[in-house]
């Protein structure tokens, strides 16, 4: 029987470690650091910061874990990975050279410049005047990115004209390095798989909803709420995102010997000239994950370790259900959100914690995105339905939440 460590404190992860201990191969599952939250579904939370690579190897030596399942971008992209491979543990996630596909957006642009795959036009700069000379020459709106990982939030759509001197300079001092793209028009979409070498597993698809506000406005978060499938994203979509842009992808991993076992989210946008690649992450969605592993029925370790191993799992998933979820936010997110906030105690089991801190058993916000509660049924407008049924009879009067979740097909 199989012990397996889960990396990260978030919900994703909490949804990673849920459906790991679904597993008759597994009998427990850690999550280290993990949240208080967790507990509530047999989850063994570890003491240890993501982080902290060589006491995360201890423990995992120690607790003879068989799987290590990396769900952060951050520790990713510092070599948790390799840290693991070099102490020849069976680990999930790309090594930090891949890695760079998320944590370096002017290499990912060039990995798509290089294996053709379809994205915005687009140059970096570290120096203001160029920047600003480059920007003046192309129409608004324009896109002006942070490179490096900013947490869903290092990106800005300027319209006005005003707004793009002061944008570059803000851009410019946190980061040092910028991307100046044009505007891709049209709707965006998540495709995720899960690979190993050049064997891959496609995910149902997904959408997020990144603004703090209904109808997609106000800034951005790190993710308000999800549902899956998408119906107004076709079969012909999916098979032409998989020919022009996933199949390329993996040619391109494989040729620049960046191939791994892990996870590839291509944030894609339906364009009037096909999908292009917005971005990559080299790890799983948050908050489509809480949408996308409850409708797995097939063995997630299973699959997990065959990739591991470079073979292509038989996976089942479910059909004819639609599956959302919103995220419950504190106050003030995602600028300054308000702390320690008492969790309602009435909370039903179809939860996945993320921002959450425990004392005398009882369950207090510590973070922006604080849970996720998610449901699924035959119709989209009924899934959406139950979802805000559940909400609306909880005392979430200091918390906030999108009530519009699922509405670009609604």
């Amino acid at each position: 029987m199989a012990n397996v460590l889960v990396i990260g404190s978030g919900a994703r992860e909490h949804a990673i470690a849920a459906t790991m201990l679904k597993s008759p191969q597994v009998t427990t599952v850690y999550c280290a650091p993990g949240n208080p939250g967790m507990k509530k579904d047999q989850i063994q939370i570890v003491d240890i910061d993501e982080m902290d690579f060589p006491k995360l190897v201890e423990f995992a030596k120690e607790h003879l874990i068989d799987l290590t399942f990396v769900g952060p971008e951050v520790p990713l992209s510092k070599g948790i990975v390799d840290a693991f491979i070099a102490a020849r543990l069976r680990v999930f996630g790309p090594d930090e050279s891949a890695a760079r596909l998320e944590s370096d957006k002017n290499f990912a642009k060039g990995f798509m410049q290089r294996n053709n795959i379809p994205t915005a036009k687009f140059k970096t700069f570290t120096d203001f005047a160029a920047a600003k000379h480059y920007a003046d020459e192309l129409s608004l709106p324009l896109v002006v990115k942070e490179n490096g990982l900013a947490a869903g939030k290092g990106v800005t759509i300027v319209k006005d004209a005003d707004d793009l001197e002061p944008t570059i300079k803000t851009a410019l001092d946190k980061s040092g390095e910028i991307l100046i793209e044009e505007f891709l028009e049209g709707e965006e979409f998540s495709l995720m798989l899960f690979v190993g070498g050049d064997k891959k597993v496609v995910f149902p698809i997904s959408q997020d909803h990144k603004k703090i506000d209904e109808g997609e406005t106000g800034p951005n978060t790190g993710g308000m709420g999800a549902y899956s499938p998408v119906p107004h994203i076709t079969q012909e979509v999916l098979d032409t995102t998989i020919h022009e842009i996933v199949d390329p992808t993996m040619v391109g991993l494989a040729k620049e010997d960046l191939e791994f076992a892990g996870i590839i989210y291509v944030g894609c946008m339906l364009t009037k000239q096909g999908p292009k690649v917005i971005e990559y992450n080299l790890r799983l969605g948050d908050p489509e994950t809480q949408v996308l592993l409850p409708q797995l029925e097939s063995d997630f370790y299973q699959m997990t370790s065959d990739l591991i191993d470079r073979k292509l799992p038989d996976i089942k998933w479910q059909q004819g259900d639609f599956y959302l979820g919103v995220v419950i936010a504190a106050p003030g997110y995602p600028t300054s959100p308000k702390q320690h906030i008492a969790l309602p105690a009435d909370l039903p089991g179809n939860i996945f914690y993320a921002g959450v801190t425990e004392e005398d058993g009882k369950l207090y916000s510590s973070g922006g995105r604080i849970f996720t509660l998610y449901n699924h049924a035959s119709t989209l407008e009924c899934a959406q339905a139950k979802v805000y049924a559940e909400l609306s009879r909880l005392d979430l009067h200091e918390f906030y939440y999108r009530k519009d979740i699922g509405f670009r097909d609604l």
